[in-house]
């Protein structure tokens, strides 16, 4: 850089001196191509300082990966180590027998004979310990790899748990919302007559008898008709919820004199699509809706009191999130 600005203090010298213009334009030429040069070395730096920013991000991957791998071939080095031990110890006894036989090259023939058996099985049991610690350090090769694979596996695995996490828990969100805005919608009926609630990430609305039906009747009255209105316009408002509607009943059994009623079955089944058709009302898709009859056999109460007979004579509208992206996931 100091010779840039000396250049030009030359130059300016050598003009106010009367220097030949030849040489005046030979100067402003060196000069031209100095700069050219020093703009082409800038450029060449930041071009080297971009190339060591991401060889460095490199290395400390590289540095990463060694890590794990030093921890898990340790156990590894340390049989190998303990191979390589016995190995010097056979070859320092190979060497003895050697300087043996050097020393006894001149003994009998008896004495030779043997040193040369023991010297021969000693080198046949250097070759064997030669090829099991090939066969070894192949082993070892292997087994680093299936670790890899292994923790490639894991890394895997780990990345669906947490999607699988996610979409659970964006699932529970909407669950906790949808029980909210229900709960909101029916508040102007009572608790011994409705209830809603959380249930293994389900919302449950359970409904009264008395609120909905008469006794051994299947017609809903008008205050159920209200109630059944009310939640189904929160219904439209989440068309990605699934809805079950199941009737239950205590058991007592109905009058089977009447052709339209047979049991309890038949009882829980019809109350259950009295319930559905108020639903198909509203703009609820038809193919959300699953009317379902469970009789006497799921009561929540005793059916040995009155009291107890009145609450499993109910009808749960379950609501139940599309699980169509969690199944996706673990299908991967």
């Amino acid at each position: 850089m100091k010779k840039l600005f000396v250049l030009p203090l030359i130059l300016s010298f050598l003009l106010g001196s009367c220097v030949p213009l030849s040489q005046y334009k030979k100067l402003q030429q060196d000069h031209n191509a100095q700069s050219v040069s020093l703009t082409s070395l800038n450029n060449d730096l930041r071009n080297l300082n971009i190339t060591n920013t991401e060889l460095t991000s490199r290395i400390r991957v590289l540095e990463r990966q060694i890590s794990r791998m030093d921890a898990d071939v340790l156990n590894s080095k340390r049989d190998l180590n303990r191979m390589k031990e016995k190995y010097r110890k056979a070859d320092e006894l190979y060497q003895n027998l050697l300087k043996i036989q050097s020393e006894l090259a001149s003994g009998s023939d008896r004495e030779t004979s043997r040193i040369l058996r023991e010297l021969q099985l000693t080198q046949q049991s250097l070759m064997e310990k030669e090829d099991n610690l090939t066969k070894l350090e192949a082993s070892l090769e292997i087994k680093r790899k299936n670790l890899e694979k292994l923790e490639d596996d894991f890394e895997t695995q780990n990345t669906r748990l947490a999607e699988l996490e996610s979409v659970l828990s964006q699932k529970d969100s909407i669950m906790n919302g949808l029980r909210a805005k229900v709960a909101q919608a029916l508040y102007a009926f009572s608790a011994d007559e409705l209830s809603v609630e959380m249930k293994n990430g389900k919302v449950f609305v359970s409904l009264e008898e008395k609120l909905l039906f008469g006794s051994g009747s299947y017609k809903v009255g008008s205050k159920g008709v209200d109630a059944i209105k009310k939640l189904a316009g929160v219904l439209e408002q989440n068309p990605e919820i699934l809805i079950l509607i199941e009737g239950h009943t205590d058991n007592v059994s109905v009058n089977s004199s009447s052709d339209l009623m047979i049991d309890n079955w038949d009882l829980s089944v019809k109350r259950a699509t009295s319930i559905v058709r108020i639903l198909l009302d509203s703009s609820i898709d038809p193919r959300r809706l699953t009317a379902a009859g469970r009789s006497k056999y799921i009561p929540v109460e005793t059916n040995e009191t009155s009291e107890g007979k009145q609450k499993n004579r109910r009808t749960e509208i379950i609501l139940t999130p599309r699980l169509d992206e969690l199944f996706n996931l673990i299908g991967k």
